[in-house]
């Protein structure tokens, strides 16, 4: 197995334990829908749908909506979710950089913080552009390097070896420009936005916990640092740390930008 497809395997298992994100991820797919101006009778993709929230926020409005994922557990959550709201979606699993569906599927391709985590961005950007329609919209939400979620990954960078050589970090799709270099011309009007999700907790300390428990990065890392205590002890204090710059009536702010555009 070489270096990517072994990347793929482990992003696989580590993200199986993100279902208790769900609400909170919900109320952010809510705006990201919203921001990609999605229509009535349109054909919606949904990548790296995780349990689905997106897919199933833009099926509310009357779309015609499909998410695809890697990792097994999220696909059969956002299967069991869209039966619980009595929606037809259909989920699928497969990878962002080998998308199985045909050229100009879709007339929206959306993802919310999912295509981030494809470990090469000009691969993951010309799947999305492949299966859109032209004059389709691409919109996607990231996380910028300047606020919670990316100082998260420059934390769990410090404590972890350099990723193998052409793989993008996730916080780079944070970044307007880096998005436009990705996107080029081949797409017109740009635009960027940013939103805000919340998520719960009674203190830094139940934030930490929950994201050692459910975050896969987070949680790959606590397993890598437990061997080695005192180095364990250091890095959940700089994640408290972290938490409580963000943290603010009993819940911890995480901003994010979104991005729409349509394609030529």
């Amino acid at each position: 197995m070489d270096v990517i497809e072994q990347m793929k395997e482990q992003s696989k298992a580590g993200w199986a334990s993100f279902i208790p994100f769900e609400n909170a991820t919900g109320i952010a797919a809510a705006q990201l829908v919203s921001f990609a101006r999605v229509s009535e009778g349109s054909h919606l993709l949904d990548v790296a749908c995780g349990t689905g929230v997106v897919a199933l926020t833009a099926a509310h409005h009357g779309v015609t909506a499909e998410g695809v994922d890697l990792t097994p557990e999220l696909v059969e959550r956002a299967r069991e979710n869209a039966q619980i709201a009595r929606l037809n979606v259909k989920f699928t699993e497969g990878d962002v950089e080998a998308l199985p569906f045909q050229d100009a599927s879709f007339d929206f391709v959306l993802s919310q913080f999912g295509h981030m985590f494809g470990p090469r961005a000009a691969l993951t950007t010309k799947e999305l552009l492949r299966v859109l329609k032209p004059k389709g919209v691409i919109a996607f939400s990231t996380w910028p390097p300047d606020f919670f979620t990316g100082n998260l990954f420059q934390l769990l960078g410090k404590y972890s070896p350099p990723p193998p050589e052409g793989i993008t970090s996730p916080v780079s799709w944070g970044k307007p420009d880096f998005i436009r270099e990705q996107l080029g011309n081949s797409v017109k009007d740009l635009v960027f936005d940013s939103g805000q999700m919340r998520l719960p907790g009674l203190s830094p300390v139940h934030i930490r916990i929950f994201a050692e428990r459910n975050i896969g990065p987070v949680k790959k890392l606590i397993g890598t640092l437990e061997p080695s205590p005192e180095k364990l002890q250091t890095f959940r204090a700089e994640l408290e740390s972290l938490i409580l710059r963000y943290f603010e009536d009993n819940s911890m702010r995480q901003d994010f930008l979104m991005t729409r555009a349509i394609k030529l």
